[in-house]
């Protein structure tokens, strides 16, 4: 009888603990629609509508009008998406490789490895904007260290203003992204060098391997799956970078710096276009998607 008094009493009791973890989710759920979806779908009602702050009385339903502007009339789409295109594939090949480089370099057993870490880590950790003034102030033609080096070093006969020249701009702009984002893939990969089992290179070894095939076939296979994350979302942040660009060059000279990204900034920001704005906010989410649903299909993530 007792059996039969306590096994509802016991049953309930799992049913409240089982509704436990979702209601510790919920403030976490009410802040994600709160700051993510509801911004989101804003912006896309804002995409069908004539929507400018500077002048309200124009303001009214556009309908699919600011799409058709976009890809018929609107002569910065192209180049704008076409820079952030070479932005996004030189970024994220070059930190992949040299966070690579560095991350093998930090996985070995030296003196002053904690310490080294950290000041690898430390670029990563430091605002846009600081970087922006760090950069523009060794950029600069008077006083910038490249220009002193450069000079003694035979390599230039006068000062060079490298954010200034359609020549050099995009490149100083890339080296200077660079040096804050390679720590992203440095960090990430010597975790997951660090989890490989030593066993395996012990094996390879014993079968004649050297490192460089032991590199090919079983480091990288073992390390596919953070490569693939850590680029996907990398992919997505530096097509949507704009503070270091916007602190160093603000898309010139002669547009040679206008990512797509800039675009956005500068016709919703500056140009008060929210409308227009969130229509090219709209093509670059679903450009985004596609980026993403078929890089995940190439790579074959989920068989990972």
């Amino acid at each position: 009888m007792e059996t039969e008094v306590t096994l509802p009493k016991v049953q309930k009791k799992r049913k409240k603990i089982q509704k436990a973890p979702y209601l510790l989710l919920l403030p976490t759920l009410i802040m994600i629609t709160a700051l993510l979806f509801f911004p989101m779908a804003r912006i896309f009602y804002y995409s069908f509508q004539n929507y400018d702050i500077s002048a309200p009385f124009y303001d009214s339903f556009a309908g699919f009008d600011n799409f058709v502007k976009i890809f018929t009339e609107d002569a910065y789409f192209i180049p704008s998406l076409i820079n952030s295109l070479k932005w996004v594939v030189s970024q994220v090949a070059l930190q992949l490789g040299l966070g690579m480089g560095i991350a093998l370099i930090l996985n070995k057993k030296f003196k002053f490895r904690g310490l080294t870490r950290g000041f690898v880590f430390v670029p990563w950790a430091i605002s846009g904007v600081l970087t922006s003034v760090m950069w523009s102030l060794m950029y600069n033609e008077h006083m910038g260290v490249f220009n002193d080096i450069l000079s003694k070093l035979g390599l230039i006969s006068e000062p060079q203003a490298f954010l200034a020249s359609t020549n050099s701009a995009f490149i100083a702009v890339v080296v200077a992204e660079l040096w804050r984002g390679i720590p992203f893939f440095a960090v990430t990969l010597l975790a997951s060098l660090q989890s490989i089992p030593e066993e395996l290179y012990e094996a390879a070894a014993m079968d004649g391997s050297n490192r460089w095939t032991s590199f090919i076939n079983i480091t990288l296979p073992q390390l596919k799956r953070t490569i693939v994350l850590t680029t996907l979302l990398r992919t997505v942040w530096e097509f949507n970078n704009v503070d270091l660009m916007y602190n160093l060059t603000n898309g010139g000279p002669a547009n040679s710096t206008m990512t797509y990204a800039m675009y956005i900034a500068k016709t919703a920001v500056h140009g008060s276009d929210f409308g227009y704005g969130s229509a090219l906010t709209v093509v670059a989410f679903l450009i985004l998607t596609i980026i993403a649903l078929v890089y995940l299909k190439i790579s074959k993530f989920e068989e990972a």
